[in-house]
């Protein structure tokens, strides 16, 4: 959608009022692709004077309750966007219809004010293991300890097997490394 300077909304609006042309001709002659604009402007000046041709500097947030009073308006009155937007005095006839469509698709919910942005990462909670052991029965608890002494029991073994002849571990590894890497021949 362009953005159209106040001078320049202005200016058609006066040729509109205080010369001969109509909407098409004008939006014509000003290259516009469209006579809407111009529409929205001449009701936005009658309604507002200068006012409603001024856009607005920051993005002003309304209440659920102003949303949902203007949406009720036009609902029982069966008044259009600028008709209705003439009436709250809001310039912006498209912020109205937008309203309309969440109101209708998601009811007052839909009209409350939503954060913005990306939404934080969620910190899931870590399962602790204290909870699965705690979990266990006496059973389970009492086979899982007696496989772990098993395995710090072969550790041991090996170990203490270690210390006593550190070339036979070599040896044995060796043995195997050499056998594999060997090639038979059978002549």
């Amino acid at each position: 959608m362009a953005k159209y300077s106040e001078e320049f909304k202005m200016k058609l609006v006066t040729e509109y009022l205080y010369g001969n042309l109509g909407y098409k001709l004008l939006a014509k002659k000003y290259n516009m692709p469209s006579s809407t604009p111009l529409s929205r402007w001449v009701s936005s000046y009658r309604a507002q004077g200068i006012n409603g041709l001024a856009r607005r500097k920051t993005n002003e947030t309304y209440s659920v309750q102003f949303k949902l009073d203007v949406v009720q308006f036009m609902l029982k009155t069966g008044a259009s966007y600028m008709e209705t937007a003439v009436q709250f005095d809001l310039n912006n006839p498209s912020l109205i219809a937008r309203w309309l469509k969440v109101f209708r698709e998601q009811g007052i919910e839909g009209l409350k004010p939503r954060s913005k942005g990306r939404p934080s990462m969620s910190r899931k909670p870590k399962k602790s293991k204290k909870k699965e052991e705690i979990k266990l029965t006496r059973e389970a608890e009492l086979e899982r300890e007696n496989e772990l002494l098993r395995l710090e029991n072969a550790y041991l073994k090996k170990l203490r097997a270690f210390r006593e002849n550190p070339n036979a571990f070599h040896e044995k590894h060796m043995q195997k490394w050499h056998s594999n890497s060997k090639k038979k021949d059978f002549d």
